[in-house]
């Protein structure tokens, strides 16, 4: 009895750490969108407070909750898992399952999940800067004397924050769910004090106010959806992080404590405004009393950094996901924690983060500035994921066609009428994002063709392995002692690293593996299936290793499990051999533009080398070299 209870406590203590875990991972950065959403509607109305006007901007604020996450990312989109992950890219290799045999719907597939993978960085940039100088921006309501320090506040906690990284958020983690959960209590009390003194507030809960406002001033109300769309920021961490926390949690959190929190602070806000239309200038610090206005800057900055190192956390998970899949260069990944999987650190990615948030800081200035720039990139990607989804609901999980593209119609109309409210702000700083997610995806495009050229240049004068060991003699070549094994992309192809260690050295080893590293469509691969080896004459073998998108690929674990299929390796006799190919361009004409050539000849440069990646002992690793034109 005394075990079974304790088998119970544990449990319950699991289920409540999953709960906290996804509000201070999931919903930091959504939940601090009250900061500047509201101001920044009213800024597009003309900063003109009128009863029509507030219930109309918290009725559309309402509804887009209601319509985009509750109903969109909540109850339809979470259902497509792949495996329990969620994601951009985890759906992107759920919809490719239905482009089997069509190489052009494959193409286009392919092309929508980059796109948006590359959007969701471009967001990533967003984010920090616009949350960090929302919450520190506080202090100028207390006193104007705080108005310059604001901007040197923001990028000290910048520095702070991005330094951090490199140790790892494990120690801090357990202290995100807590603080989170302390600000939706407080900013749900500071908005049901300002309910209760304007309860006629409750009247916007009625969707037709919303539509009356954008039909007043059709214009007006386009620009005023490019700025309800802040109301959201973050909805895509729902999907994205269903992996680490399930979808039960993530569910419970949003409808009975998250939404509510929010939208008794958003309706607190508009009370306020119809009782003192002043409170514009900030109506989210308005809402608390004088004596606490520090402490809620304090609270808020703290918040804003746990969403901060929310969305950062997903870029180094989309970036992890993205080497594994091959749409990435090999990129260092260190992982700052023995017990999660999921605490990992990638110093470009951080270093290139941290350059453009900070350039946004200093350039725009102001959260309210920010916000012109804000939008584009995230309806961008929840446009792409509705495309994705429907997708995969009609030809994976076989969906009626009709009603998945009713059901799908809605919600992709709507995410294009944010979309093009948006792509009005273009101009105004709405680029700088477009920018970063076109970057990303011209380097991710790019690396993907050049390595499509690389292997069809290696596979024109590649010999059959079959061919090979016809020409294999007893005696012929000289056989000495150990096991080489040879990495290649080809197993039915002789590597060219093995062609040049029998040209130079005039010997094969006694054992001989090819070794070929498969990344899934799906997260994990079972152990019982991660292997597959093919035992042929001469003594030589070919070995597939294949790995989930977030598998760690780990080459001496491998071995190790392959002694269970009687194929024992001893490290100290074992020689790995690995190609390191000098790129150069051709002189001949192809689709991929020089200017493209000359780039994915600098990312395959700077690329971390499979010794390091595939954590091979690199006492035991053999590199020959070669030539090869693209």
């Amino acid at each position: 009895m005394a075990q079974t209870a304790a088998l119970n406590g544990n449990r319950r203590q699991t289920h409540q750490n999953l709960y906290l875990g996804a509000l201070g991972v999931v919903y930091g950065d959504i939940g601090t969108s009250p900061l500047y959403t509201v101001k920044l509607c009213f800024v597009e109305l003309g900063s003109v407070i009128t009863p029509f006007n507030v219930y109309g901007v918290l009725s559309l604020l309402t509804w887009a909750l209601i319509v985009v996450v509750t109903f969109k990312y909540v109850t339809l989109i979470m259902r497509a898992d792949n495996r329990g992950e969620g994601g951009i890219l985890a759906l992107t290799a759920l919809a490719l399952r239905a482009s089997t045999g069509r190489r052009r719907l494959h193409w286009w597939i392919l092309a929508a999940g980059l796109l948006g993978a590359s959007l969701f960085y471009g967001d990533g940039v967003i984010t920090p800067a616009i949350s960090l100088l929302g919450s520190i921006e506080g202090l100028k309501v207390a006193t104007p004397l705080f108005e310059p320090y604001v901007i040197p506040i923001t990028l000290m906690l910048l520095v702070v924050l991005f330094a951090m990284q490199r140790h790892g958020t494990a120690r801090i983690g357990s202290a995100f769910g807590p603080i989170i959960f302390v600000w939706f209590i407080v900013i749900g009390l500071l908005g049901v004090v300002q309910i209760l003194r304007q309860p006629r507030i409750l009247l916007a809960l009625n969707p037709i106010y919303g539509i009356n406002l954008l039909l007043d001033n059709p214009t007006t109300g386009l620009f005023l959806l490019g700025a309800v769309v802040l109301v959201f920021t973050g909805c895509e961490t729902l999907y994205a992080d269903m992996g680490h926390f399930g979808r039960r949690p993530i569910r419970a959190d949003w409808l009975f404590f998250v939404f509510p929190a929010l939208m008794l602070n958003y309706l607190g806000q508009g009370a306020l405004l119809l009782a003192n239309p002043t409170a514009l200038a900030n109506p989210f610090y308005l809402l608390a009393p004088k004596w606490a206005l520090y402490p809620m800057v304090v609270l808020a900055a703290a918040a804003t950094v746990i969403a901060s190192q929310a969305v950062i956390s997903g870029a180094f998970s989309m970036t992890q996901q993205a080497v594994q899949l091959g749409y990435l260069p090999r990129l260092q990944v260190r992982h700052t924690s023995e017990e999660e999987i999921g605490q990992i650190y990638v110093p470009r990615v951080n270093l290139f983060l941290f350059v453009a948030v900070a350039a946004l800081v200093i350039g725009f200035k102001s959260a309210d500035n920010l916000g012109t720039a804000y939008g584009i990139a995230v309806t961008g990607t929840m446009t792409l994921t509705t495309v994705l989804a429907l997708v995969y609901s009609v030809g994976v999980a076989r969906w009626n066609p009709l009603y998945a593209t009713l059901v799908f119609g809605f919600f992709l109309f709507v995410d294009l009428l944010f979309f093009g409210a948006n792509m009005l702000k273009f101009v105004e700083g709405g680029w700088f994002p477009v920018a970063v997610g076109v970057v990303v995806f011209i380097t991710m495009s790019t690396w993907m063709e050049g390595r499509d050229r690389l292997a069809a240049q290696r596979a024109k004068g590649a010999l059959p392995l079959s061919t090979f060991l016809n020409t294999v003699k007893p005696g012929h070549p000289e056989r000495v002692d150990g096991t080489a094994v040879f990495m290649t992309a080809n197993p039915d192809l002789v590597p060219a690293a093995l062609l040049h260690n029998l040209k130079h050295n005039k010997v094969l080893h006694e054992r001989v593996v090819l070794m070929k590293i498969e990344t899934c469509d799906i997260p994990h691969v079972p152990d019982d299936q991660r292997i597959e080896v093919k035992n042929l004459e001469h003594n030589f073998h070919t070995v597939t290793v294949r790995y989930g998108f977030i598998d760690e690929p780990n080459i001496p674990r491998t071995l190790a499990q392959l002694r269970l299929m009687r194929l024992k390796f001893n490290l100290m006799e074992t020689s790995f051999f690995i190609g390191r190919e000098k790129v150069v361009i051709s002189a001949s004409t192809s689709r991929l533009w020089r200017w493209r050539k000359r780039l994915f000849i600098f990312l395959q440069a700077t690329m971390v080398n499979a010794t390091e990646f595939f954590r091979i002992p690199s006492n035991r690793v053999v590199e020959l070299g070669g030539q090869i034109e693209i």
